[in-house]
């Protein structure tokens, strides 16, 4: 993947015009980052690159309507690749069900696999256990827009406070779990 910065409106506005020099820039510019974010919700690399190559149709597609009096262009491209990840899995969810439901109706026997549900009861473990760690402003944040599904400016309205103060407390939330995640992995794996 490429580099990890961020991007600004005017190399944004290039895009939107078709330049394949800017949308390359901005590729090797983003991608790491926008890679990272879809990697952290998927939490499976050969998923997050499809994902990621998802975002950056969307960009390639979308990058006339970015409105720069609603936020940076970081954050917009951001905000496009955090979304496309959750619904791969909202997606992948509902595929679940749907086969469930097919399997059921169908009068079948397959279990689920024993390693799947130990796998999903440690990584709910593990996500609540780092939700402990954060303060309560901050894990409230973090529910409502995360697994409530609430939009950030919903969230404001539903906790009372300021759109920017829900900002930087998921901000902030965010980067405690990275920190809190990636040093379980240094633990979990010493050559990492």
């Amino acid at each position: 993947m490429g580099g990890r910065g961020t991007v600004d409106a005017a190399l944004l506005r290039r895009v939107s015009e078709r330049d394949e020099q800017a949308f390359a820039d901005l590729y090797n510019a983003t991608s790491r980052a926008v890679f990272g974010i879809v990697l952290r919700v998927l939490r499976n690399r050969a998923q997050a690159e499809e994902v990621a190559q998802e975002v950056y149709l969307e960009v390639w597609r979308t990058a006339v309507r970015f409105d720069v009096a609603r936020g940076t262009a970081s954050a917009w491209l951001n905000m496009i690749a955090h979304r496309r990840a959750v619904d791969w899995v909202r997606s992948q969810e509902r595929r679940t069900v749907r086969d469930r439901r097919y399997t059921d109706a169908d009068g079948g026997t397959d279990l689920p696999d024993a390693s799947v549900a130990v796998v999903a009861l440690d990584e709910a473990a593990r996500v609540r256990s780092a939700l402990g760690e954060l303060s309560e402003t901050q894990r409230r944040a973090l529910v409502l827009a995360y697994f409530d599904g609430h939009s950030q400016r919903e969230v404001a309205e539903i906790l009372g406070v300021p759109l920017g103060t829900v900002k930087t407390r998921t901000r902030d939330a965010l980067r405690r779990l990275r920190g809190i995640f990636e040093a379980e992995t240094a633990v979990d794996d010493p050559l990492a």
